[in-house]
């Protein structure tokens, strides 16, 4: 266990040896981080009774709030904020036994074990499910008690379950154009009413203009 000496762990988490924890972190109580191979960076905030498996990378200034859980391959970059009750997934095909009931398979990485990345600056909200093998854009929002299915490109809004594009959402956070579930994102220059940022979209994908 490499843990910086700025980081703080309370007494009751368990981070296991070969795990690695940036300066400024907080990792809450009854936390549980698996090692080897995972990383948390600096100044993040690890949350109540959350479970971090092992090779899990978490980047710089992440919020995962209580009750998260992260399995193995799950690839977290920097500025994420996780709700809390979110669960990653990582089987696509899990079963308990073999296909006889005969043997209790292995928890552990196998040939189908799929690897999920969040992209800087994205939100999942409270209670979010996401399927494995997804990749998750930057600056993207998942609604409250989504289904995440299919991937969310960048800056993209979704919501329900399947999640489904609603919107477009701009990097300090409200959306910037709203759509009904499932339809395309309107093409053209679009502007963000709080901080002015403007966007550009073309055949669903968002583009910055400025700052």
């Amino acid at each position: 266990m490499t843990v910086d000496p700025s980081a703080r762990l309370h007494p009751s988490a368990d981070v296991e040896d070969g795990v690695a924890v940036g300066p400024g972190t907080a990792v809450w109580d009854h936390v549980h981080v698996r090692g080897p191979g995972t990383s948390i960076g600096r100044d993040c905030i690890v949350g109540e009774k959350t479970y971090i498996a092992y090779g899990v990378a978490i980047g710089d200034r992440v919020k995962l709030n209580a009750f998260v859980y992260v399995p193995t391959g799950i690839t977290i970059k920097d500025g994420v904020m996780v709700g809390a009750h979110t669960t990653f997934t990582n089987d696509r095909f899990p079963r308990a036994t073999t296909a006889d009931l005969a043997l209790l398979r292995s928890s552990g990485v196998d040939e189908d074990t799929e690897r999920t990345l969040v992209r800087e600056g994205a939100t999942l909200g409270a209670a979010v499910v996401v399927g494995p093998g997804v990749r998750i854009g930057r600056f993207a929002m998942v609604g409250a008690g989504a289904m995440v299915s299919r991937s969310v490109a960048d800056f993209v809004l979704v919501a329900g379950n399947p999640a489904r594009t609603i919107g477009a959402v701009c990097r300090c956070g409200p959306p910037f154009v709203r759509v009904a579930p499932g339809e395309d994102l309107p093409d053209g220059g679009h502007s963000c009413a709080g901080c002015g940022r403007r966007y550009h979209v073309e055949d669903g994908v968002v583009t910055e203009v400025s700052a």
